[in-house]
């Protein structure tokens, strides 16, 4: 397995933030790095479409001055999330600002495109697809793709079917290059394990919604802490792709989460119009089965501390168990 310097060295934990549609804004990213991990945020969260250069302009220049006055505690690089499906029509202005701050990391979704890449690549930045099964991985790397993000079943959001062994497990059969994995990861010990499955890098993002610096409504962040796995429904209903969503928020919405129909992915949409999926999102609350691990809501810092015990607490107990035996 290799992994690009800018990831190999650049971090305090293998752990990027994923992006959360409406949660994931500048003072999140911003702490994220601060804090020594990957942050990120869709180019798609910043409307009207032209805040997305201010988004970009504040999290460069506060990044790197944290890191001249910290240089024992750089700052980590961050990414943006780019909808590459067909009905964004913010795609080429949302890749000319990316292009324009040189963003380190650019994570794709939605469907491989090679210009993309290329475009991103062209600048020295590194690109990530997402995708839920062996063979779109297959597509992401012929498509020029860096890496891979492994999307299995427990993540929040649009997430995939597949044990999380079984993917990562095929895809490293065929593939050394940055492999992330997300899917119910919350706890220090997850991480760990994560990176003991193959993958390089863990994928977090349910556990940042109960942070003080999420753009998130504080029923949201007290739900995340007051739920569990048991509390997690899976349902194509709200975007038409299936996702995870929290209980409590579909039946705030007046519908019975264990009886909702499929939805239609043909009426997905995205760019400068919106979407019905924005409704949905804000409404809808999403969340992956790892949540079971958040107890309150704290600041990023705070988070990425325990993270951090958990993790370096599991390696000991590891490496002890190893020797014992």
């Amino acid at each position: 397995m290799s992994l690009p310097p800018l990831l190999a060295k650049g971090l305090r934990l293998p752990v990027i933030a994923s992006p959360m549609f409406i949660v994931s804004g500048p003072d999140l990213v911003i702490a994220q790095c601060k804090a020594g991990i990957v942050g990120s945020f869709p180019a798609l969260n910043a409307r009207p479409a032209a805040l997305l250069d201010e988004w970009l302009h504040r999290i460069t220049e506060e990044l790197a001055a944290w890191t001249r006055d910290n240089p024992d505690r750089p700052a980590a690089p961050f990414a943006v999330n780019q909808i590459v499906h067909k009905s964004n029509d913010r795609l080429e202005h949302d890749l000319e600002a990316c292009v324009k701050w040189k963003v380190p990391l650019v994570i794709t979704s939605l469907g491989a495109r090679e210009d993309v890449n290329q475009v991103v690549q062209s600048y020295g930045g590194i690109t990530l697809h997402d995708i839920i099964d062996n063979r779109y991985a297959r597509k992401a790397v012929e498509k020029g793709a860096d890496g891979l993000i492994a999307v299995a079943a427990g993540a929040g959001g649009h997430a995939g079917r597949l044990s999380p062994f079984a993917l990562v497990q095929e895809i490293r059969e065929w593939f050394d290059g940055p492999l992330i994995l997300s899917g119910a990861i919350a706890h220090g010990a997850a991480v760990l394990a994560t990176r003991a499955m193959g993958a390089d890098l863990a994928y977090i993002g349910s556990a940042f919604i109960a942070t003080q610096e999420a753009n998130a409504d504080a029923a949201y962040k007290q739900s995340i802490v007051d739920c569990s796995a048991a509390d997690i429904v899976y349902s194509s209903l709200f975007t038409g792709v299936h996702g995870n969503y929290l209980r409590p928020s579909i039946v705030n919405a007046g519908l019975d989460p264990d009886n909702l129909p499929d939805g239609n992915a043909a009426g997905m949409s995205f760019g400068s119009g919106g979407s019905s999926a924005s409704k949905a999102w804000r409404d809808i609350w999403g969340s992956g089965q790892g949540i079971g691990a958040v107890k309150a809501v704290t600041s990023v810092a705070a988070f990425v501390d325990r993270l951090e015990a958990e993790y370096r607490t599991a390696s000991k107990a590891l490496s002890s168990s190893s020797a014992a035996a």
